[in-house]
């Protein structure tokens, strides 16, 4: 049957019956796309509300023991409308029915969010002459939340043989039967591991832009796309906010070497970005550019830290016991900094208990805490290889006035993370750009 395509297909590239017409022709000029995931529909206008959304909504609404047949109209009209201008030979009413009947009957919240795949895995089944493939009978989960490698033999069992096949995203069951989900954006994930289980030649994840850009768009309009990329280097991006592949979807392809490509449902013609486990950084040192704000910088200083045996663990231990994790953990002969997201803080665990705790463990000679602080991370196997990079990368930032106020290259050498003022970030990430791009 020759090399293998396992395509998924993301929320706006099955929001409409026109999308899934594009999607339709993709499959159609490409005979190794056999084997599709597609994603619940997305918004059809930047006015709609997302089906997944609606779907926890109403299954909040029937836990409350409230009406929810007003929303359950809006949600069947969707899917139902989809398939009407598709002139699909589809009965979708019965499973529809289903659904609602089990939501009012107290299905839990997983069952609710995985019923958009799950429905319209079906219209997409349909539209391709595939056959379904329900996620539940092949994706299995662990007690723990993990993915059960059985899953994998399940899957080749039952999508080996000839023609094509359809297996919605998102979802599984564990050992009960109870519906589970990956984290929000799991398509992503199911298209990786049905990747892994059939040994495809190549993970296709079509989505809205041709491919992973150098840096954010949004503060870098002409950003250009990414040729080629590896499997880490995507991931330090992603770490700093880099979102257009779900974080985990790497995971179970990176170990068969299978490549994954990112590429635009509205702009097939395009390559995009192929995601790999080596490549030759020839001219590109560095691949993207990355930053997020929203931190807070703890800087503790102690004269002769460094012969204190037991001092960076048992500062460490502070956050641990406060259930606070940490971004990155600078040192110096008789300092060290913890970098903490702001979404770590609560009501009961505030900056001042931080200080409190660390007092109380290390009596350091001082705590100075640093708040709006935005990190921007520089990634790109070539650096560690490129005689001169940091030095570009400080120039670029020195030029623009941006003042650095705190350095971490991780042992791999692939990244270079600098600490900026907030106001900072957007000129620091354009900076660095203009550098390197």
């Amino acid at each position: 049957m020759g090399a293998l395509t396992v395509a998924k297909f993301g929320g706006t590239s099955v929001a409409t019956a026109g999308q899934l017409l594009k999607v339709k022709s993709i499959i159609d000029a490409g005979p190794a796309r056999r084997v599709i995931v597609p994603s619940a529909p997305g918004k059809a206008t930047p006015q709609d509300t997302k089906i997944t959304d609606l779907l926890y909504l109403a299954q909040q609404l029937a836990a409350k023991s409230q009406s929810f047949d007003a929303l359950w109209d809006k949600i069947s009209a969707r899917f139902l409308a989809i398939s009407r201008e598709l002139s699909l030979a589809l009965d979708l009413a019965p499973a529809l029915a289903e659904v609602k009947a089990r939501l009012a009957a107290g299905a839990g919240a997983q069952y609710a969010a995985s019923r958009g795949e799950a429905l319209h895995g079906r219209v997409v089944a349909s539209l391709l002459g595939a056959e379904y493939v329900d996620a539940a009978e092949v994706v299995l989960f662990e007690r723990s939340g993990r993915l059960d490698p059985r899953s994998y033999e399940r899957i080749r069992a039952r999508c080996s043989g000839p023609g094509r096949y359809v297996i919605p995203g998102f979802y599984g069951a564990d050992a009960s039967g109870e519906i589970r989900t990956f984290s929000r954006g799991g398509s992503d994930v199911t298209g990786s591991v049905v990747a892994r289980a059939l040994g495809a030649a190549i993970y296709e994840n079509w989505t809205d832009v041709s491919g992973v850009l150098m840096t954010d768009p949004r503060v870098v309009a002409e950003a250009r796309p990414i040729v080629e990329i590896t499997y880490r280097e995507l991931r330090e991006l992603s770490y700093m906010g880099a979102s257009v592949l779900h974080e985990e979807a790497v995971f179970p392809v990176q170990g068969l070497n299978i490549p994954i490509n990112i590429r635009n449902t509205n702009r097939p013609e395009d390559p995009g970005t192929m995601i790999v486990s080596e490549r030759d950084p020839g001219h590109q040192v560095v691949v993207g550019i990355a930053g997020t704000r929203g931190f807070t910088v703890f800087n503790v200083e102690k004269a002769m830290m460094n012969a204190e045996i037991g001092f960076g663990r048992r500062l460490l231990d502070v956050f641990e016991r406060l259930g606070v994790s940490y971004e990155h953990t600078p040192t110096g002969i008789d300092t060290m900094s913890v970098v903490v997201s702001d979404r770590q803080f609560t009501t009961t665990t505030t900056s001042e208990q931080i200080i409190e705790d660390i007092t109380a463990a290390v009596k350091p000679d001082s705590i100075k805490v640093v708040p709006g602080m935005a990190l921007v991370a520089t990634v790109g196997q070539g650096m560690k290889h490129a005689i001169g990079t940091a030095a570009r990368l400080f120039t670029a930032l020195a030029k623009a006035r941006v003042n650095v106020r705190m350095i971490d290259q991780g042992s791999s050498e692939q990244n270079i993370i600098v600490g900026v003022e907030e106001q900072d970030l957007a000129t620091a990430i354009r900076a660095i750009y203009n550098e390197f791009a």
